[in-house]
């Protein structure tokens, strides 16, 4: 079992900007969710969904909103069936222990992750309006108890080239930052919808 958990290790720093809502019950335990705000070193900010246990802290605690924390967990995904009975992949921090502090952290570690799984789709490679050269994959991580997590990653520059040679199945282990993305989902030819994305931006890669 600590192999498995060093497959998905996350630390990530922020602002709870919103008051805890109810996300589902295991075992009598039941989890509550809100935001985080993640600021970067750009100026930029990402905001994050985290997934907490009620025997961690007193979420109905209102004073907790704008409280800065330090989160130590995972970042997990599950599929929701919407009310059109299409599958969403939705993906959150799933909070094993959290502190609480007086300032931000604008260090690397304050939005790290590690990931270690398998490429589960072919990695696209393209450029982006800007000329910048990026690749996307899809990484499969082992959960436990035949669980696995299916994790988004953006790969940029070099090493983008380098992963749009995978193959689907091929070990490897990434380091990075979770981060958010506003993008305009097209619904229809006059319906449009505001949506965020949540994936890994990759920093570095490995092939085991």
């Amino acid at each position: 079992m600590e192999r498995i958990n060093e497959n998905n290790q996350l630390t990530v720093r922020g602002q709870i900007i919103k008051e805890f809502e109810f996300a589902y019950e295991v075992a009598g335990e039941k989890f509550f969710q809100t935001t985080i705000s993640v600021p970067r070193t750009s100026g930029s900010v990402d905001e994050l969904q985290i997934v907490v246990s009620e025997r961690l802290l007193d979420v109905n605690n209102k004073e907790l909103v704008g409280q800065i924390v330090n989160i130590y967990g995972q970042f997990r995904s599950f599929n929701k069936t919407g009310e059109d009975g299409k599958r969403k992949l939705i993906l959150t921090v799933f909070v094993k222990e959290i502190e609480f502090k007086d300032e931000y952290d604008y260090s690397n570690k304050a939005n790290y992750i590690s990931l270690i799984g398998t490429v589960c789709n072919k990695p696209s490679c393209r450029e982006t309006p800007l000329g910048r050269t990026v690749s996307d994959l899809t990484l499969a991580v082992n959960r436990g108890y035949g669980k696995s997590d299916y994790i988004p990653c953006v790969v940029w520059g070099r090493n983008a080239r380098y992963v749009s040679e995978f193959e689907v199945g091929t070990n490897i282990s990434i380091t990075g930052r979770v981060q958010s993305r506003n993008y305009t989902k097209k619904l229809s030819e006059y319906d449009y919808e505001e949506r965020t994305a949540y994936e890994v931006s990759v920093k570095t890669v490995e092939v085991l």
